[in-house]
């Protein structure tokens, strides 16, 4: 049998808003945005951070951002020199993943307190040029998007993920219009919490500096409360490329 003090109890959990892609958040690093959640959480949570012995960030787009993000997001969150910090990948699962490490580390007795999360900034992934190291001799260089090679594409079967997503539609017969319809009755789901103040608790407010004064960022930008299923039938297919043309950005 366990014993009390190896069973992991989640004691606070922040996040920031969920930004739009060069939306209002886009001019703050991945492990700056980590660290701000970082900050909230150990405020609400009322341990001191003195006592926070690891941090664990899932983190999938690290180029760029310098070394040891997860380290960087620790300091920027008041966390102590003297906790280790670790940044996981696994692509789309990375902060769940995050988690379930700080959970098996207090299970086998490793450590008592840590902080687990995620951290992501798609807007400032940075564009690769290959083969510039070893010099261009001729012709043009190409720049590959950071993004969309170490975050969406996968590299088993040179499919971009939205392609598997058509594929899995396709595959359990889900249409175009049943698609509107299931976005736009997200939307409708999203706008309508947000209202009712659902995810006021958790959200932690992001102050970003700016020459007219700070501007504050306290909500998820992507729900759009003008969302119908017509306004999405006009969208053009996304992935056509990898698979059926029927998955939009909705």
């Amino acid at each position: 049998m366990r014993s009390p003090e190896h069973t992991p109890v989640i004691v606070a959990a922040k996040r920031t808003p969920i930004g739009r892609y060069l939306g209002g958040l886009s001019s703050l690093t991945a492990p700056q945005l980590g660290g701000h959640a970082i900050a909230a959480a150990l405020a609400a949570s009322g341990v001191p951070a003195d006592l926070i012995e690891e941090v664990i960030m899932g983190h999938v787009l690290q180029g760029g951002t310098g070394q040891a993000p997860a380290r960087q997001a620790a300091l920027h969150g008041g966390v102590p020199v003297t906790a280790s910090a670790l940044a996981i990948n696994k692509v789309c699962g990375s902060g769940l993943k995050a988690v379930m490490l700080a959970a098996q580390a207090i299970k086998a007795g490793d450590r008592s307190v840590l902080i687990a999360g995620g951290q992501e900034s798609m807007s400032n992934a940075p564009y690769y040029a290959y083969g510039i190291r070893g010099g261009v001799k001729l012709g043009d260089q190409t720049l590959v998007d950071g993004m969309i090679r170490d975050g969406l594409h996968c590299a088993s079967c040179h499919v971009h993920m939205g392609g598997h997503a058509e594929h899995t539609a396709q595959k359990a017969q889900v249409n175009r219009a049943d698609q509107d319809a299931f976005a736009a009755e997200s939307h409708r789901k999203a706008i309508a919490a947000q209202q009712a103040g659902k995810f006021t608790a958790e959200i932690a407010p992001v102050s970003i500096p700016g020459r007219k004064g700070p501007a504050v960022v306290s909500a998820d930008e992507g729900p759009r409360a003008d969302t119908t299923a017509e306004s999405l039938a006009t969208l053009r297919p996304a992935f056509g490329k990898d698979a059926p043309k029927d998955m939009t950005a909705a």
